[in-house]
């Protein structure tokens, strides 16, 4: 009992596209693997770590063709990666085509809501958390605001040293319903840390989107493309 399971791999391939898109034979597998790793953790441990921080990246998309990389980020400040005519998202291209050595495609998409992104809400809850805000009044405050968002609901769990204390504790807070075992659910999931004075501070936050049959969001299970619904005919 007590098992926890990842919201997105438990979804991987079911109801959820998959981040990375390509296909190899056995003997390439393993390098375009560890390729893809390292893309990722260029962009997330990049020099300019807290110009992107603060431009927000929920996820990054890798596809593959033979001739070139397509690397696509969705970001709820894209501004801030692209910089004055481009030249930001330029310089990241270079530097992303002398790590892999070979042609990348970089691409930067805005998030509409970034409220109802796990991954945003946590890094949110991060910076808060650093600048010595209250855990409880932030916890509060984001729940609130991803509800207003128009999520089905939220659990937001904290563990380390909260407020200061000398022994390190877990604390959980949720609104709405989290359905974490219904496959149909759309349920985002995103975790980060927080580095505080008295140590590092865990963020797990999860929130439901709705369910995958509802919108045009909904991702088909292995192409990742949108779910579409046939249109009955009317008789008259």
């Amino acid at each position: 009992m007590g098992q926890k399971v990842n919201p997105i791999a438990f979804r991987t391939g079911v109801t959820r596209g998959w981040c990375s898109r390509w296909y190899a034979s056995k003997q390439d597998f393993a390098d375009l693997l560890v390729e893809d790793r390292k893309l990722r953790n260029f962009i997330t441990n990049h020099p300019k770590k807290n110009q992107y921080k603060n431009a927000g990246i929920d996820r990054i998309e890798i596809e593959r063709t033979r001739d070139e990389v397509r690397v696509m980020m969705y970001v709820a400040r894209p501004g801030l990666i692209i910089g004055k005519k481009g030249q930001e998202i330029e310089i990241l291209q270079a530097e992303l085509q002398n790590l892999i050595g070979r042609r990348i495609n970089l691409k930067v998409e805005e998030v509409g809501r970034p409220e109802l992104q796990a991954q945003l809400v946590a890094e949110d809850i991060a910076q808060q958390l650093q600048k010595r805000s209250s855990f409880r009044r932030t916890m509060k405050r984001s729940l609130e605001q991803t509800m207003d968002a128009g999520a089905k609901g939220i659990k937001i769990q904290l563990a380390g040293r909260l407020g200061g204390a000398e022994m390190a504790r877990r604390e959980k807070q949720s609104m709405g319903s989290i359905p974490l075992s219904t496959l149909q659910a759309k349920i985002d999931y995103g975790t980060t840390e927080a580095m505080t004075p008295q140590g590092h501070i865990g963020i797990q936050v999860w929130i439901n989107q709705g369910t995958y049959g509802d919108d045009n969001d909904g991702a088909d299970a292995q192409t990742g493309q949108a779910s579409k619904k046939p249109k009955r005919a009317h008789k008259r």
